[in-house]
């Protein structure tokens, strides 16, 4: 299967059930009809943001827990950078990174909604396994289709991402014939596997910075309101990205105001997760903007 046709009838329909989704994750109900906040917590040395920041357990914990306190919905977990040209490190090096920081957290404060940021069988298996309730999966479960099935033994919550290549080779020679129209596809051929399989909390995303030029990444902030189309909640994650630095010439550490001003839009065109390095700010944001568009 290459593709998927939704005939307009369908198509108008989706449009206009598009917010009427509600996931429940522990004690926690995410309606649709608003936005959410995920807060990024990178346990490695070599991530594109803050890479080294939080690799060790106690600092991991401690940043885990401040976006918690600030307002963050989930906190996202990984153990592996997905920057371009990073190198993927062993399944055993991931365990060892993520699983006591989840475990932690969870010691802390049940409640907390824990993502696992993983492409990995082994890894979102025992991440579920500690507590965690959502699998963000960069290569929507294309990398290794087994994911599937491990998120429907737990009945957890599944993010399908579109990537272009692997992380190591993604921004080399970006080019396609049709930018939207394959992303689409893409999520659409996933997602439909991924109900096949008995997921039903499902999102979706379109991979802004993976495979993507600078004019791609802008073009499907701009198009989001297309994805609307497959019914299921949006995610997106522009937080500091290299497009942002490019496009205004700003260093890594002053990329937050702008990365802010493009959640406003994306949320406007129908997202409804943003996933940032700035909780303070995106919550906030989600906050003004649930006021202002989605009530």
């Amino acid at each position: 299967m290459t593709s998927q046709k939704i005939n307009t009838n369908k198509a108008i329909s989706n449009i206009g059930t598009y917010c009427n989704h509600s996931y429940t994750f522990r004690k926690k109900k995410f309606d649709f009809n608003k936005s959410y906040v995920m807060g990024i917590l990178n346990v490695t040395p070599d991530s594109f943001s803050d890479g080294g920041n939080y690799f060790d357990l106690e600092p991991a914990v401690s940043y885990g827990l401040k976006m918690l306190e600030q307002g963050a919905d989930i906190i996202d977990i990984g153990g592996q950078s997905t920057r371009p040209g990073s190198d993927p490190v062993s399944a055993n090096e991931e365990l060892k990174r993520v699983i006591p920081v989840i475990k932690k957290i969870l010691n802390v404060n049940d409640e907390a909604v824990i993502s696992i940021d993983t492409t990995k069988v082994k890894i979102a298996e025992e991440a579920l396994k500690c507590g965690a309730q959502i699998v963000n999966d960069i290569s929507g479960g294309s990398f290794e289709p087994e994911i599937f099935n491990v998120v429907k033994e737990f009945d957890a919550g599944f993010v399908i991402m579109h990537i272009k290549g692997k992380p190591k080779t993604m921004q080399q020679n970006v080019q396609y014939n049709n930018l939207i129209e394959e992303v689409y596809n893409f999520l659409a051929v996933q997602s439909l596997k991924a109900k096949d399989a008995g997921i039903e909390k499902i999102f979706i995303d379109p991979g802004i910075g993976f495979g993507k030029s600078v004019e791609d990444n802008f073009k499907l902030i701009n198009r989001l309101e297309d994805f609307k189309l497959l019914s299921l909640p949006i995610l997106v994650g522009l937080s500091r990205k290299s497009f942002i630095g490019k496009s205004l010439n700003l260093e890594m550490n002053e990329r937050d105001e702008a990365s802010n001003a493009l959640n406003c839009l994306a949320i406007n065109n129908g997202a409804r997760i943003i996933r940032t390095h700035n909780v303070y700010l995106a919550v906030q944001t989600c906050r003004l903007m649930n006021e202002m568009i989605l009530n």
